[in-house]
């Protein structure tokens, strides 16, 4: 499991979207990114129909999930 709690570019509020993660500043849940990639959008794509989320704020999710996945991994 993801430790968001460690990613500057998201955060959780119980007030907004239901206390799901959401990139920092806006209503967009970090699902959102993964569930768009997952179903074929780009990057990009993901960027221009989601104006508030800022490229590095994506980025860094993507990085933290990464290192989320490497040190959950068996040696």
């Amino acid at each position: 499991m993801t430790d968001w709690e460690t990613c500057p570019a998201v955060e959780r509020d119980p007030g907004k979207c239901g206390g799901a993660w959401v990139f920092r500043g806006t209503r967009v849940p970090v699902a959102a990114l993964f569930e768009n990639l997952k179903d074929g959008a780009t990057l990009d794509q993901f960027l221009a129909w989601f104006p508030g989320v800022a490229g590095w704020q994506a980025a860094a999710v993507l990085e933290h999930a990464a290192r989320s996945l490497t040190a959950s991994s068996p040696a």
